[in-house]
C-alpha cells in the first residue's frame, strides 16, 4: 500500500499565501507511524496536488491535514481523490483542526474518516483494522474506535474523543525524518520540532456564549486544585475563548530532551537550516514536572523549569550538526505570565538575538480578563521590555473580531500597539477571528474588518507600524536563502533571511533557487514584502 499525506495547512483555498517557509510537524508524525509499520507514504503539499492531480493514482490511500481555514483546498483535494477512484475502493482520512467539525466537514467534503485531537493511536488502531491494506474498516468496527467521526449509511457518526496520551506514551512516537526530503523548499523552510504537546491556560473566558452558558465566577479554574480546573460547573471549555488547544490537546506534555536533539540532529544532516522548537509556549518545557501528578492547568504557577529549558537548549547549540552547518534555531511563542528575567537571559545565552512572539490579542485589560487570557496587555509590554534587554527580537500577536470588542476596546489595541511600536517589537502580527470547535468562542461569527470600523482600526493601524518597521531597513544586509522564484515575476527569487526577518523579493536571483546570500534591501513593497539587491 501507497500512502499519500498532503500537508494542507494553511492552503485555505488551494494555494499557500503566507507562510509558504513553514514544515509543521503533524505530517511527518503521521509519516513516522506509517514507516514504524513499514508502510512506504509520501508527503505533498495542497497546491502541488491540486497543480498536478494525476499524482493521486500512484498511490491507495489518502491522509489529509489542515486547519479550518482550509476547508476549501481540503474539499478540493478529496473531491478530486474520489472522482480519480471512482466506485474504487480508496480510503480518504482527514486529520487535523478542521475534523474538530465533523458535521461540517462531511456536509461539504467525501471524506471517509475525521481522525479528532491527538491521532497517534488512533491511526495505529484505524491501520490494524484494515487501513494498511486500504480498506476503510466496517461500520462495526470503527464503532470502537475513539477520537474519529465517520460516515455510515445512516448519516455522521462521532464516537467519543480519546483520552490524551500520557507523556510517556507521546514519547513513543518519533517524527520522520526523511520527509522533509518531500518538500520542494525544505532547504529554506523554518521546520517546527515540537518539544511541549497542550497548554497550561484552564481559565476561562467570562463572556456569555451565544447559547447561554455564563461564567458563575466560582473560581475553581484560576484558584482550585490543579487536577481540578479540567472541569467546569457551566461546562465552558478551558483556555483562552478563541483557542482550541487545552480542550483537544489537554495540559502540556514535553518530549524527552535527547528525543529533540535526536530530531534535530538528523534534520541538519539531510539540509534543514532553520529549526523553529514548537509548542504553544516554549517556557512551559518540562514545568510539568514541577507540580503534583504532572497535570499542569496553570498558566502562571509554578515558574518555568529554568534547569530543564537551559539543559536542553545547551544540548541543542552544542550539537556539531548545528555549529558547523550555520544553523539557525529559534523558539516561537512564549507567554508574557512566565517570560521574566531570568528566562530571558537563558534564551539569550543560547540562542542570542532570537525572535521570540507574545500573545497579547487585544489592548484592553478588561476584555483581556473577559476572553480568559492568561497574561494582561501590561505584562506583555514589559515582556517585550525584558526580551530587548537581553537582546531578543519581540514579536506581538494580536486579533481583531474577537467576542466583546467595542470601538473602546479597538483604541486600547491600537494605544498599545504604538508602545509596542516605541519599544522597537520587530513585527505585528494580526489575525480575524475565527470560531474553532471546541473552543469557547466556536459559535460566535467572524466578521471582516472591512465590515467592522473596531477590526479595520486595529487593522490598518498594524499594517502601519509594520510598514515603518520595514522602512527602517532600507539599507541593511540580510543573509537569505533563494526559496523559489516569485510567481508574479520570475526574475526575482523569494528570499528568506535565515534568522528571520521580511520576506525579500530579491532581484535577478529567480535562477538562484537553493543559494545562500547577502541581500540589501533597496525598496519597501508592503507591511509584508520588501525588495532587494544581492551583494555578490
Amino acid at each position: 500500500m501507497k500512502f499519500l499525506i498532503v500537508d494542507a495547512l494553511g492552503a485555505e483555498k488551494g494555494e499557500r499565501r503566507f507562510t509558504r517557509d513553514v514544515i509543521g510537524a503533524a505530517p511527518r508524525t503521521i509519516a513516522g507511524i506509517l514507516s514504524k509499520w513499514k508502510l512506504y507514504s509520501k508527503i505533498m503539499t495542497a497546491e502541488t496536488v491540486i497543480q498536478k492531480p494525476e499524482i493521486m493514482r500512484e498511490y491507495d490511500v489518502l491522509m489529509v491535514s489542515g486547519m479550518s481555514i482550509d476547508l476549501p483546498a481540503v474539499m478540493k483535494i478529496v473531491n478530486m481523490w474520489k472522482s480519480k477512484y471512482k466506485g474504487e475502493p480508496a480510503p480518504a482520512v482527514v486529520g487535523g483542526p478542521i475534523a474538530a467539525d465533523p458535521y461540517l466537514l462531511f456536509r461539504r467534503c467525501n471524506c471517509d474518516l475525521a481522525v479528532i485531537g491527538e491521532g497517534e493511536e488512533t491511526l495505529e488502531e484505524l491501520l490494524s483494522l484494515g487501513l494498511k491494506d486500504g480498506e476503510v474498516p466496517p461500520d462495526e468496527e470503527l464503532m470502537n474506535v475513539r477520537g474519529i467521526a465517520w460516515r455510515s449509511e445512516e448519516g455522521v457518526v462521532l464516537n467519543k474523543l480519546r483520552p490524551i496520551l500520557s507523556k510517556e506514551k507521546l514519547n513513543s512516537y518519533f517524527p520522520s525524518i526523511r520527509h522533509i526530503l518531500d518538500y520542494p523548499t525544505f532547504f529554506a523552510a523554518r521546520i517546527y520540532v515540537e518539544c511541549v504537546r497542550g497548554c497550561s491556560n484552564f481559565y476561562r473566558t467570562r463572556i456569555e456564549l451565544p447559547d447561554g452558558r455564563k461564567c458563575s465566577g466560582c473560581g475553581k479554574c484560576r484558584e482550585g486544585p490543579l487536577e481540578e480546573r479540567y472541569y467546569c460547573p457551566e461546562n465552558i471549555p478551558p483556555g483562552c475563548g478563541y483557542c482550541s488547544v487545552p480542550s483537544l490537546y489537554g495540559p502540556p506534555r514535553s518530549r524527552y530532551p535527547e528525543h529533540i536533539v535526536r530530531e534535530i540532529k538528523e534534520l541538519v544532516k539531510l539540509g534543514a537550516r532553520r529549526i523553529i522548537l514548537g509548542a504553544s509556549d516554549f517556557l512551559e518545557y518540562q514545568r510539568e514536572e514541577l507540580v503534583e501528578g504532572g497535570i499542569l492547568t496553570d498558566p502562571r504557577w509554578p515558574p518555568p523549569n529554568y534547569e530543564a529549558i537551559e539543559k536542553l537548549l545547551s544540548m541543542i547549540t552544542s550539537l556539531p550538526e548545528v555549529q558547523e552547518n550555520d544553523v539557525y534555531i529559534s523558539i516561537e511563542n512564549a507567554k508574557a505570565s512566565l517570560f521574566d528575567e531570568r528566562g530571558a537571559s537563558i534564551i539569550a545565552k543560547y540562542l542570542p538575538g532570537t525572535t521570540i512572539h507574545f500573545g497579547c490579542e487585544t489592548g484592553s485589560e478588561k476584555h483581556c480578563i473577559d476572553i480568559g487570557r492568561p497574561c494582561t496587555p501590561r505584562e506583555v509590554l514589559n515582556a517585550v521590555k525584558i526580551a530587548k534587554k537581553y537582546g531578543l527580537r519581540p514579536y506581538v500577536y494580536f486579533i481583531h473580531g474577537l467576542p466583546g470588542q467595542t470601538m473602546e476596546t479597538a483604541r486600547e489595541t491600537v494605544d498599545i500597539m504604538r508602545k509596542f511600536e516605541r519599544e522597537g517589537v520587530e513585527k505585528i502580527t494580526i489575525y480575524r477571528f475565527k470560531p474553532l470547535p471546541f473552543s469557547a468562542f466556536g459559535d460566535f461569527r467572524s466578521v471582516p474588518a472591512v465590515k467592522d470600523p473596531a477590526s479595520r482600526l486595529i487593522v490598518e493601524e498594524a499594517r502601519r507600524i509594520n510598514k515603518n518597521v520595514k522602512k527602517k531597513l532600507l539599507g541593511r544586509t540580510f543573509r537569505v536563502i533563494i526559496a523559489e522564484p516569485y510567481k508574479y515575476n520570475l526574475s526575482y527569487g523569494v528570499g528568506y533571511v535565515i534568522n528571520e526577518g521580511p520576506v525579500i523579493l530579491v532581484r535577478n536571483a529567480g535562477s538562484d533557487v537553493g543559494k545562500t546570500m547577502k541581500v540589501r534591501i533597496t525598496r519597501v513593497l508592503s507591511d509584508r514584502l520588501v525588495e532587494g539587491v544581492p551583494i555578490r
